[in-house]
């Protein structure tokens, strides 16, 4: 193992760990696709496991055991930075989830139509901007049958440091693309149905006989607070509540995401 103790704290390899952004990162120069930061052994180990190449580690010297070894003997001799809990949460700013951050390398997005011709179940998120709702959606639809999340530019990327630790590494396991202002042609051209989420007058009921017996469905959840566009609702199939009791409206899009996926996944 590569054990390097911190002494240096301007150090450049610890750039990444303290001094950019996740958008920086996003756009790192030395990377064409870009970097990420994931935390938690467990999150790690999945990536790991996807296919992702670490580039190097943020350790809490005290929590190099479990899991955490597991991870870091996994990878040979990626750079292993390490320092006491203390001197890390001054650095980053923030206490480690699980004492561990890894640097890694991203992937090119997958094509679109390539995702398309696989699946019969997937959800399309309209500028879900808040990580944390991000990452528990990708959660639910690991867990609740749905094979891919497609989403519009205006979402949060999944591979922020938030967004796959909410969704326990998730975000590694189901497949994802960021779609262009033609998708629902590009939907519907590839055999699906799309199924907004939405309270309308013309909404159907979640459990609605019809929505079961699509071969190829796409569920289709808006942005918090403002829900979908008015034109993206017009030119879905369906539209489609959640019923709900004691004068409740509505529900947080992950919430409403996981009633959605459980109930249209395919049985």
């Amino acid at each position: 193992m590569n054990i390097i103790e911190i002494t240096d704290f301007k150090a450049k390899e610890l750039d990444i760990y303290a001094r950019l952004t996740e958008a920086q990162l996003l756009n790192h120069h030395l990377q064409k696709e870009g970097l990420f930061i994931a935390e938690s052994p467990k999150v790690i180990m999945r990536a790991l496991e996807d296919g992702y190449e670490p580039v190097s580690f943020l350790a809490e010297k005290s929590n190099m055991t479990g899991e955490t070894l597991e991870v870091i003997e996994k990878c040979g001799d990626i750079p292993v930075y390490t320092a006491e809990f203390d001197v890390l949460t001054n650095l980053t700013g923030y206490m480690l989830t699980r004492g561990m951050l890894c640097a890694m390398k991203r992937k090119p997005l997958i094509d679109l139509q390539e995702l398309l011709d696989k699946c019969e179940r997937v959800v399309v998120l309209e500028d879900v901007m808040n990580p944390t709702n991000l990452g528990a959606i990708f959660r639910s639809a690991a867990a609740l049958g749905m094979e891919a999340v497609l989403l519009t530019p205006g979402c949060s990327n999944p591979l922020y440091r938030r967004s796959s630790r909410v969704s326990m590494g998730t975000v590694f396991q189901v497949p994802w693309t960021h779609l262009e202002d033609d998708w629902q042609i590009k939907l519907k051209d590839a055999g699906f149905k799309t199924a907004a989420m939405a309270l309308t007058d013309e909404s159907v009921p979640i459990d609605h006989p019809d929505l079961i017996k699509e071969k190829k469905l796409a569920i289709v959840l808006g942005t918090e607070g403002d829900g979908l566009k008015p034109t993206t609702i017009a030119n879905c199939d369906y539209t489609v509540k959640i019923p709900m009791s004691n004068g409740v409206d509505s529900l947080n899009v992950a919430a409403a995401g996981a009633v959605a996926f459980w109930q249209l996944s395919k049985k």
